[in-house]
């Protein structure tokens, strides 16, 4: 059974309907006692890093996700889900996150050019990862696969070996990232059509 994390960040049920479709049982649930007894985690989310901190904190998910990431339950971050799991994000004019992996969440740089177009952010649209590190729950996909995006910010670890996909948008930035028990992407593989799919049933397979 996989266990959805509700902290009002949204993009919920789009995730369980694609867990659905590939015919695992999920559960969505703020609910600690209820989290506790799914055999991996899923954490994601949309919106602002200081309010999806504020309401892990009111419902002690905050915790309740250290605990399981030190007690080697497999977790998988996705967008606002991935930026929390660093130590800081620039958001919100600064907000202290969960810590998992060391390192910070910033903006991307404003003006974003490229070829002398000005990008817009936030970056929303279908991009190519760069998959520059071997992993299960990334393994066998196209390197001419698209992914969904849609985010302003994104993560900076401090350690480079846990990085596993980067895609460009202006510049080069972090968008997979593999530590022990726990993957995070930048996109959302809920909307990320086959290959998506296929990400989320090789998380839901994956032993770590």
């Amino acid at each position: 059974m996989i266990g959805i994390i509700d902290y009002l960040a949204g993009n919920l049920t789009s995730v369980a309907r694609a867990l659905s479709y590939l015919g695992y049982k999920c559960f969505i649930s703020s609910d600690i006692k209820k989290l506790k007894k799914a055999e991996r985690i899923i954490f994601p989310g949309v919106g602002a890093a200081k309010s999806a901190i504020e309401s892990l904190k009111k419902f002690g998910l905050d915790e309740f996700l250290k605990e399981s990431f030190l007690n080697g339950i497999p977790i998988f971050g996705i967008c606002l889900g991935t930026q929390i799991i660093f130590d800081f994000s620039e958001e919100d004019g600064g907000t202290q996150t969960l810590g998992l992996i060391k390192g910070k969440v910033v903006k991307f740089p404003q003006p974003l050019v490229w070829m002398d177009e000005k990008l817009k952010v936030p970056h929303m649209g279908w991009n190519k990862v760069n998959w520059i590190k071997p992993h299960p729950v990334f393994e066998g996909l196209d390197p001419d696969y698209e992914y969904y995006f849609v985010h302003s910010y994104f993560g900076i670890p401090e350690n480079k070996d846990v990085i596993c996909g980067i895609t460009f948008y202006g510049i080069n930035f972090v968008s997979a990232i593999a530590y022990k028990n726990l993957v995070a992407v930048q996109f959302h593989p809920e909307k990320s059509g086959k290959p998506g799919l296929q990400i989320l049933k090789q998380f839901c397979e994956w032993k770590p």
